[in-house]
């Protein structure tokens, strides 16, 4: 079982140092899903019960828990496990693509009970940290119903569901302690890791296995993927803040995946260029080396070559490979950029960069 994969932040991020995987622009949801017998499309927002008494609280959490448990699932690759949401009655289930990693097969278990089901890849998005899988046996399935996260509010009740470290239909609860983070998984492979924009902080724990599941307010909607758990390298880990990827991401996601058999529009800016962290001669981080520059992209237009190294954009410096990805992720295509860069041979330059789209594969 996968415990853990940590993830990095910048200095543009929290003040944390790194982030836990534990299993991992919010994206316009305009893309109706295909031959969904009951649609998993955004519902309203929707202001949940607003309990009176420790017995009206439990009462709610009961109701809810009995409502979205039953859509909430298992996902066993034979190496690690997480969670997964019940999508529609076809059989598609949403989960985060570090918990599907390079497997294309998974055993699916429902939180209710029963034998594994057989599921199969239907694609990943991995730059948003979601995927989408389809079980054979689609008997019994109960989809769960989604809010728009468009409409949370700080301070909102909230839980999370999933299986953390294998106990299967766990419930934690918190709130919605804050919105709009940006926030990175850890660099895998030379490859920056997955960066969620418009992430949903919250209070509710959200502990290894939790990956995949859902983060549901008090009327049963689920607004939310948990998908990491926060950890500061020197003093571990750091209870009470998490990160979902928001449900109106991961509604557009699913929808393009199903539709299309993989995600067209990313929605994210894009320089054009592969990068890794250039250091110092003390090992400190000082930009971004670029390594390769895509033929037609905006960078390559500005004259941006391999072997620069892009030190700010926007006067917003980036340091490394991640602070460079959760920058682009508060951009839009077309956005126009200031890029400062360090030459190979010492000397400095400032450019304007179109952007362009992120490739979704």
């Amino acid at each position: 079982m996968e415990l853990s994969r940590k993830v990095t932040r910048t200095a543009a991020a929290l003040a944390l140092a790194t982030l836990t995987a534990c299993g991992g622009g919010g994206l316009a949801t305009n893309t109706p899903a295909a031959q969904q017998t009951t649609p998993a499309t955004p519902a309203p927002p929707a202001a949940s019960p607003a309990p009176t008494s420790p017995t009206d609280l439990e009462s709610s959490y009961e109701r809810v828990i009995k409502k979205v448990l039953p859509s909430t699932v298992q996902i066993t690759t034979g190496r690690s496990l997480g969670s997964g949401i019940i999508y529609d009655t076809e059989g598609h289930i949403v989960t985060n693509a570090h918990v599907v990693g390079d497997s294309q097969e998974f055993d699916v278990t429902l939180a209710t009970g029963g034998k594994p089901r057989k599921a199969k890849l239907v694609s990943t998005f991995p730059a948003g940290d979601l995927a989408v899988i389809k079980v054979d046996d689609t008997a019994g399935l109960t989809p769960a119903s989604f809010g728009r996260s468009a409409g949370l509010r700080v301070g909102q009740i909230v839980l999370a569901m999933g299986n953390p470290l294998g106990f299967s239909g766990s419930v934690t609860q918190g709130i919605v302690s804050a919105l709009g983070r940006t926030v990175s998984g850890e660099s895998h492979q030379g490859r920056p890791g997955a960066t969620i924009s418009n992430a949903i902080q919250t209070s509710a724990p959200i502990n290894p296995g939790n990956s995949g599941g859902a983060l549901v307010d008090l009327s049963g909607k689920v607004i939310g993927i948990p998908t990491l758990a926060a950890v500061d390298p020197e003093l571990g880990a750091a209870p009470g803040i998490g990160f979902a990827i928001p449900s109106d991401t991961a509604t557009d996601v699913a929808d393009q995946i199903i539709k299309n058999g993989r995600v067209v529009n990313s929605h994210r800016a894009a320089l054009g260029v592969r990068v890794g962290t250039a250091v110092d001669t003390q090992g400190n981080p000082i930009g971004v080396v670029v390594g390769s520059v895509t033929p037609g992209s905006g960078a390559e237009r500005a004259g941006i070559t391999p072997g620069d190294v892009i030190r700010s954009i926007n006067d917003k410096p980036t340091p490394t490979a991640n602070a460079l990805s959760q920058l682009l992720a508060s951009l839009r295509p077309g956005d126009k950029v200031t890029v400062k860069l360090l030459h190979p041979d010492g000397s400095t330059a400032t450019v304007n960069v179109v952007l362009g789209e992120l490739p979704t594969s």
